[in-house]
């Protein structure tokens, strides 16, 4: 795992993929990477930190993004993933996988945060650059986030029809009054992250451990 202080500064012809991710912080559910190589010509109007944006915006924009990208991948870090390696390790594991799906030759990667993980495509080592809220100043970086949370948010939608007593199509996942209430109510289900402290302490409870 690396950490670079100072943002790379590629030619303008260098083939540059945009790395984000979502759904750090839920209770439940994967992270999800997205990686995107878009043309600087062709990036969509109001391509933006994702949580800048509405729900309608995001879907919007994931579209066009997908059309204007010269190419695009998902990683996802399940919850398995996440126990293994704790939620850090997980998101750098998705942000591996997304760049490793694109199948195509790059020069740098750069990564929204503090921190990128190590990337190799096609066994070459790939230049890859941290840049601290990247999701709202770099095109390519915004356009992976947005792409990472569309795609969260929808296998979210797809969790809440299995489980509907968990509201998960309207938090996502996220620790809000509704969500813990119900984990309290129901126990914790297998799409819950164990090591998280309010799913712990669900786990844990006399009367779920009789």
């Amino acid at each position: 795992m690396t950490a670079v202080r100072e943002p790379l500064r590629p030619p303008i012809s260098a083939r540059i993929v945009g790395v984000d991710e979502a759904g750090r912080g839920p209770l439940a559910g994967p992270v999800v990477a997205a990686a995107v190589l878009l043309p600087r010509a062709s990036t969509p109007v109001g391509v933006t930190d994702s949580k800048r944006l509405s729900a309608r915006a995001r879907q919007r924009l994931a579209g066009e993004i997908r059309t204007a990208s010269t190419a695009f991948a998902i990683g996802i870090g399940s919850v398995a993933d996440i126990l293994a390696f704790n939620i850090l390790g997980a998101t750098m594991l998705a942000m591996q996988r997304a760049v490793a799906g694109l199948n195509v030759a790059l020069d740098h990667v750069l990564v929204d945060g503090n921190r990128a993980p190590d990337f190799r495509v096609a066994g070459r080592s790939v230049p890859a650059a941290p840049i601290v809220k990247g999701d709202a100043t770099i095109a390519c970086i915004g356009a992976a986030s947005i792409l990472a949370k569309v795609h969260r948010d929808a296998l979210m939608d797809e969790l809440d029809q299995a489980y509907p007593e968990y509201g998960f199509a309207r938090h996502k996942g996220y620790a809000t009054a509704e969500h813990r209430a119900a984990l309290h109510r129901h126990g914790a289900t297998p799409h819950h992250r164990a090591e998280f402290a309010p799913v712990r302490e669900v786990l844990a409870s006399p009367e779920r451990m009789s």
